[in-house]
C-alpha cells in the first residue's frame, strides 16, 4: 500500500507517518520544509514531498500511484496568537483541502482519510457528551478554526455528493503525546509547565486524546471507515487542575495552586495578546483558547469504539511519554 500524508511533521502526522511505515505502508510526507522533515524521518525510509496547502497543484502529481490520502495538513496553531488569521484559515483548511480531494480524486487515489475536529460537534441538553449527530451550535461558530473546520465538512458533503472518492472523516479532541516539535497548544502546556511558567490553575478544562491513538484510528478507518461518516477520537473530559496534577506526578515539577478566576485569565490573555503583537514573540496564553477551556464542552467516542476498534490509553501515559520525549529532545 502507497500512502500520502499531508502535515507530516506535526503532531498526529509524524505519529501517522511512523505508524504508516511499521506497517508496511511506502510514505509520501508532505512537508514545507526539507531540513524539518529529514530530522524528523532521518530513521525512516520515507520519500519527502516539498509542498503547501495554499498551492495543491505543485505537489498534485506525487499523488499518482498514492492508494490512500492521509490529510492531517491544517491552519491551527498560529490561529492561537495575536492577530487576523480567517483568510489563511479559510485557504488551508476549506479552500486547500477540497483543491486536494478533487486532485487525489484526478490522481486515482482510492481512499481519504481527512482529520476535522471535535471542535464541530455542539452541546447536548443536561451537558451530556456530544456525539456524531450533535449540530455545531452558533456560539462554536465564533471560533474561526471551528468555523473553518465546519465549512471544511459541508465542503466534503457537497463533494460526495457528486464524486466517487469515499472520503472518510475523524474528529479529534484536544492532541497530546510524543514528537510535538511544533510544539502545538498543548505541546506548549507541557514545556511552559516544565520550565514553571504556568501561573495557575485556570477555570475549565479539555477533551484529551494520544496522537497515537488518533493515528492507529485513522489506519484502521482504511479497512473499517465508511465513506462519508464522521468518528470522534477522544479520551474523555480533564479538568484542567487534573491535566497539571499528572504533569506534576510524571515530571516533579510542582503544579500551582493557586486558582485564577475566569475573567481575570481573560485580563491576563489580554495583556499578553497586546505584547505579543508589539515583540511578534507566541504567547502563553490566548483569549480564544482561555473561552475553549471555559466551555468544557465533552464528547463522545463510542461510534469510533464500537465500528473502529479504537483504544485509548491512559492520559498519565501520554503524558509520561510526551514529557520523557521533551526532556530527551532538550525542549523543556
Amino acid at each position: 500500500m502507497k500512502a500520502f500524508v499531508t502535515g507530516s511533521t506535526g503532531l498526529l502526522g509524524n505519529n501517522l507517518v511512523r505508524l504508516l511505515v511499521e506497517q508496511g505502508y511506502d510514505v509520501k510526507a508532505l512537508a514545507r520544509s526539507r531540513l524539518k522533515a529529514e530530522q524528523q524521518f532521518s530513521d525512516l525510509p520515507v520519500t519527502i514531498v516539498l509542498g503547501d496547502m495554499h498551492e495543491v497543484n505543485s505537489f498534485a502529481s506525487e499523488l499518482n500511484g498514492c492508494d490512500v490520502l492521509f490529510h492531517t495538513a491544517a491552519f491551527f496553531r498560529d490561529y492561537y496568537q495575536p492577530g487576523s488569521h480567517w483568510k489563511a484559515l479559510w485557504d488551508t483548511n476549506v479552500q486547500g483541502t477540497m483543491t486536494l480531494l478533487t486532485a487525489a480524486e484526478k490522481r486515482g487515489v482510492k481512499k481519504v482519510i481527512y482529520v476535522s475536529s471535535s471542535s464541530v460537534i455542539g452541546s447536548r441538553p443536561g451537558n451530556a457528551p456530544g456525539d456524531e449527530s450533535t449540530p455545531v451550535d452558533a456560539k462554536q461558530l465564533k471560533n474561526l478554526y471551528s468555523k473553518s473546520k465546519a465549512l471544511a465538512e459541508d465542503a466534503i458533503d457537497a463533494f460526495l455528493a457528486r464524486h466517487t472518492l469515499p472520503v472518510v472523516l475523524i474528529l479529534p479532541s484536544a492532541m497530546f503525546g510524543p514528537g510535538d516539535i511544533g510544539p502545538t497548544s498543548t505541546g506548549r502546556l507541557v514545556q511552559d509547565f516544565l520550565a514553571r511558567k504556568i501561573p495557575g490553575i485556570v477555570d475549565g478544562g479539555l477533551s484529551v486524546v494520544d496522537a497515537r491513538d488518533i493515528a492507529n484510528i485513522m489506519f484502521t478507518a482504511v479497512e473499517k471507515g465508511k465513506s462519508g461518516e464522521r468518528y470522534i477520537a477522544s479520551a474523555g473530559y480533564m479538568a484542567m487542575a487534573d491535566i497539571l496534577g499528572v504533569l506534576e506526578k510524571v515530571s516533579g515539577v510542582p503544579a500551582p495552586t493557586r486558582r485564577i478566576p475566569y475573567a481575570a485569565t481573560l485580563a491576563y490573555a489580554s495583556v499578553l495578546e497586546w505584547v505579543g503583537r508589539i515583540t511578534r514573540q507566541p504567547v502563553l496564553v490566548s483569549r480564544e483558547s482561555v473561552r475553549i477551556l471555559h466551555t468544557q464542552r465533552t464528547v463522545s467516542a463510542d461510534k469510533a469504539t464500537r465500528e473502529l476498534a479504537a483504544t485509548f490509553r491512559p492520559f498519565e501515559q501520554t503524558i509520561r511519554d510526551e514529557v520523557a520525549w521533551y526532556r530527551t529532545h532538550q525542549q523543556g
